[in-house]
């Protein structure tokens, strides 16, 4: 199959034509390749002889199937049971989707590296992927000045993403990039709304000790005009009106799903474990995120509503800080006050905050999006440490109220079910056995819960990685994880992420593989000897043929 483009410029410039082909991270950064070939005078995706490509493969396919037995034979342990609600069919095809870097967009506001993205996306394409994800980041878009939105960069993207035959599922990421895991670049929030931040910093999210974090507004201003006449959940709206507007043609289509931010990292929680500055570190406990002046209010409200004044003043004074183990803590500790009438009084506060954060915000996204035809999700994360403990601490300062004796993601299910939203879920990946003894971790644990509760509110579960990882194992647990032998199977996998590692030899033949395993349902498939040349591809880019203006790209 030969796929031409017609372009008046190269994709790249190039000295001379011996130039050794590359692969499509080779535009990350650094020089890598397959194999040394010299190219023919065409630009040319191509795999090397069919027994190198088949000896290759056979090997990675071995090296796979090895992770994905261990998969199979480890259960995790179950701490949660639910029951009732549907499942997706156990073989039904699972589609694959890839982040693309964080700075997809630079902060002039243009797509980032375009002829490295059209690369990309062209290899994607033919490994089978069925589109990529992207993040619209508020700081970016708006931050020449109140309703002042600048979508060029992501128009690019969106034409190139259609050109290709690819779906794009975009992120409205009102948050801060930049001080969690994964952040490889910075992407404050908008000028102007940093401005009114120095103002008044009782907007940003603030622990017991006076510590603010600029990551994301705080939910406690949610209804409040502090963002120069409006409200948070005002900006967030027009903000995705806005989008709405400039890709209708697209919505559907192209488009396919629209992932909602709702807090730090666009996920639905507070940011208790911000690793910027040092300030936490795995696997700490976190802290509470309710101090300031809007959060105190609405818990000095909610005490005096039930006859309760003196429970208003504070968050738990015992309940140590972000590095400490449950064990450490009086509030936290097997047999703390975590379970006593007034810590029930406060989770229940606190958690029911960022419930209604949700559905402030889900609501206000249903009505814009309705008609569209593409999806809305919505993220929570993957807190996995300390998981076997009775209190669950980090989930907890983190807002979800899951404990051993209390599920904590039903109630985050069924919000979301009620305006018909995709439940997006992390670590999908991960694996008991792999992480610190002392962390009392349990991912499998947890995504099995997930899987339960969103079955149980009748809702999509789609998942992410939570980690970059290319290993056999980790594609495994993934495949594992996204049937419904118990709980809901997964509806879409986002792969975290694209970038220069994911395309050399071995990791690139991981990924074809597992594609074509998600695409199967999950069954452990044998890719045909066409469909292996996918296994090996790498992109050549060379001098343009004389006196013609074609670049051609060959699958061979």
């Amino acid at each position: 199959m030969t796929l031409t483009l017609r372009s008046s410029a190269s994709f790249i410039n190039l000295k001379d034509s011996t130039e050794s082909l590359k692969t499509p991270g080779d535009y990350f950064s650094g020089a890598l390749c397959f194999a040394q070939t010299k190219p023919s005078c065409r630009i040319r995706v191509i795999r090397n002889s069919v027994q190198d490509a088949q000896l290759s493969f056979s090997k990675s396919k071995a090296s796979m199937l090895e992770g994905y037995r261990r998969s199979s034979t480890e259960k995790p342990e179950q701490l949660h049971a639910l029951s009732g609600g549907h499942s997706m069919e156990n073989d039904a095809r699972v589609p694959v989707f890839l982040m693309l870097p964080l700075d997809t967009v630079t902060h002039g506001g243009n797509l980032n590296k375009p002829r490295a993205m059209n690369a990309s996306l062209m290899a994607l394409k033919s490994a089978g992927v069925e589109g990529v994800m992207v993040d619209a980041w508020w700081g970016l878009v708006e931050k020449d000045g109140p309703l002042r939105y600048n979508w060029e960069g992501y128009a690019e993207l969106v034409q190139m993403v259609q050109k290709h035959g690819l779906k794009l599922q975009v992120v409205m990421s009102f948050h801060q990039c930049g001080g969690n895991v994964g952040d490889s670049c910075s992407i404050p929030l908008p000028p102007w709304a940093l401005e009114e931040i120095s103002k008044n910093p009782e907007l940003v999210y603030t622990d017991r000790s006076g510590r603010r974090n600029p990551e994301y507004i705080s939910l406690g201003c949610d209804s409040l005009p502090v963002l120069r006449g409006r409200t948070p959940i005002q900006v967030y709206s027009d903000y995705m009106r806005s989008f709405r507007d400039r890709f209708r043609d697209f919505l559907g289509d192209v488009i396919v799903e629209i992932q909602v931010g709702m807090g730090p990292c666009g996920e639905l929680r507070y940011p208790s474990y911000p690793e910027s500055n040092g300030t936490w570190r795995f696997p700490g406990i976190g802290e509470f995120q309710c101090y300031d002046k809007y959060m105190r209010t609405s818990l000095q409200a909610a005490a005096e509503a039930i006859g309760k004044r003196d429970w208003g003043t504070s968050g738990p004074h015992d309940c140590g800080q972000y590095n400490q183990f449950p064990e450490d803590t009086g509030f936290f500790r097997r047999d703390g006050t975590w379970s006593s009438k007034y810590a029930e009084f406060f989770l229940d506060w606190y958690s029911g905050k960022l419930l209604e954060h949700g559905d402030r915000i889900l609501l206000a996204a249903r009505g814009i999006f309705q008609g569209t035809e593409a999806k809305l999700s919505a993220k929570v994360a993957g807190i996995h440490w300390h998981y076997r403990t009775r209190s669950h601490a980090p989930e907890l300062t983190a807002g979800y109220y899951n404990t051993r004796h209390r599920d904590g993601y039903l109630p985050i299910a069924r919000m979301m079910g009620k305006h018909g939203v995709v439940f997006n879920f992390t670590c999908m990946e991960m694996k008991d056995g792999e992480q610190p003894g002392n962390a009392n971790s349990s991912p499998e644990g947890l995504v099995q819960q997930v899987k339960m509760a969103t079955r149980s509110a009748r809702i999509e579960l789609a998942g992410e990685n939570a980690l970059e990882r290319y290993d056999a194992s980790a594609y495994g647990q993934v495949l594992e994880t996204s049937r419904s032998n118990s709980g809901n199977g997964l509806c879409a996998f986002t792969y975290l992420r694209m970038n220069k590692k994911l395309f050399e030899g071995e990791n690139w033949r991981h990924l074809v593989y597992f594609i074509k395993s998600m695409s199967e349902g999950g069954r452990d498939t044998k890719l045909s000897e066409c469909d292996s040349s996918g296994s090996n591809l790498y992109v050549g880019f060379i001098k343009k043929e004389t006196g013609k203006n074609i670049k051609e790209v060959a699958l061979v």
